[in-house]
């Protein structure tokens, strides 16, 4: 069979990776072309575009690239002309893909969606275009199946593949083997946003004579202070959202000072954001691509809301969800998104499972009160665990999300 896979994100990248295994494996005549990344590329995929030039986030950046990105259409059109793969499959990416799926249905082409956009929380009318477009979606969310019941779209649930990536990087770690988080998943769901070796400098020169032979300068990573607790701070990618919650998470470090606080810090801001931020905690610390390491040692969290809820969830940490923004934006979110919670565990399990402050709930006082509770509530820290595998196996379907959807993927191909 040859496949179209078009993934347009990091963490589309790394389930397509996965996904694109799982199709070789069962069935080894497996060729695919597609958009994503080097993890898509090193799996088996001849790469076409990397999704690095395809990331224009924000309404006046998207405005300012709109030539480049109807060029990226056209170009994506040709290209799956020219190809004539057996199916196309859309992973996650919705901006982009739900209009490749429109055109593709009126080529007489199969659709096959894996991932479903976020028609659940907002856009539901997106699901009229699906039912006309998509042949096979298949969902990693247990409440989507029931959600998309209701529009009279049978869909296939196979599980969430973030439980394979962090098997796979819990595995590694046992193992003593490296297990770069720098592909850690964020596969946008569900309402808001989301999350992450010590510099390395060299002296300058000086002016005049032979320069000396580089030395290689590096501090000791955090994570390697086996003294005290590690709470691990989680407050997002983006600069404004930042500034909104880790002041509030700092502070709270000054009501713990026998643990140690460390701020996974975000991928697209530079050290130097984080230094005035930090400088008057001195229980506090920062890691960079290293944020699955942390919550694999961390005894407590603080999460922003987003994808990394569930990613520290599925590594048995009890966590704190945090969220505050503008009140004008809380405003609009509030109108627009249509979800009883905010964190991905409490939307799956469809019950309160870890605590969610909210816009002004989310002060020092509360939250030093949540954490309190959670190291040292032997009760809630025993209920929390229990939630927590019982997600896991809502989320496991007895095996893995990729084996499960290249599995339906081939059954719906050989009819």
């Amino acid at each position: 069979m040859k496949y179209y896979i078009i993934a347009g994100e990091a963490s589309g990248d790394l389930h397509g990776s996965n996904l694109i295994r799982e199709l070789k494996k069962q069935d080894p005549a497996t060729e695919v072309r597609c958009w994503g990344g080097d993890l898509m590329q090193n799996a088996g995929g001849v790469l076409v575009k990397h999704y690095k030039d395809l990331a224009f986030m924000g309404f006046v950046e998207v405005l300012s690239n709109l030539g480049t990105i109807f060029k990226n259409l056209r170009f994506c059109k040709d290209d799956i002309l020219e190809y004539k793969p057996d199916a196309l499959i859309l992973i996650d990416y919705p901006g982009f893909n739900m209009r490749i799926a429109k055109w593709a249905h009126a080529q007489g082409l199969k659709v096959i969606y894996y991932i479903s956009p976020q028609v659940w929380a907002w856009k539901e009318n997106r699901v009229r275009q699906i039912k006309e477009t998509v042949d096979k979606m298949l969902v990693i969310l247990p409440f989507e199946k029931e959600f998309y019941q209701k529009w009279q779209y049978p869909v296939e649930y196979v599980g969430h593949p973030l439980v394979e990536v962090i098997d796979s990087f819990k595995l590694k770690a046992a193992s003593g083997q490296s297990a770069s988080t720098q592909t850690q998943a964020s596969s946008g769901h569900p309402t808001l946003p989301q999350t992450h070796t010590p510099s390395v400098q060299s002296p300058p020169l000086p002016s005049g004579g032979t320069a000396p032979a580089p030395k290689t300068i590096c501090s000791p990573s955090p994570l390697a202070d086996t003294s005290r607790p590690i709470i691990a701070l989680l407050p997002g990618s983006r600069k404004q959202e930042i500034l909104k919650k880790l002041p509030i998470m700092l502070e709270v470090s000054r009501f713990f000072p026998d643990h140690l606080f460390i701020v996974a810090k975000a991928p697209g801001q530079d050290d130097s954001f984080y230094t005035s931020l930090l400088e008057n905690y001195p229980n506090v610390s920062s890691v960079r691509n290293d944020t699955y390491a942390l919550l694999l040692k961390a005894a407590a969290a603080c999460v922003t809301s987003g994808t990394a809820t569930l990613e520290t969830a599925l590594f048995g940490v009890p966590e704190v969800v945090c969220y505050r923004g503008s009140s004008v934006s809380y405003q609009i979110a509030k109108r627009l998104i249509k979800v009883k919670y905010i964190s991905l565990v409490n939307l799956i399990m469809d019950k309160p499972v870890v605590k969610e402050l909210i816009q002004d709930d989310l002060n020092p006082a509360n939250l030093r009160k949540e954490l309190d509770g959670l190291l040292n509530d032997p009760a809630r820290q025993q209920q929390l665990q229990t939630d927590y595998r019982n997600l896991k196996d809502l989320l496991s379907l007895g095996g893995h999300a990729s084996a499960n959807a290249a599995k339906s993927i081939l059954q719906f191909m050989r009819g």
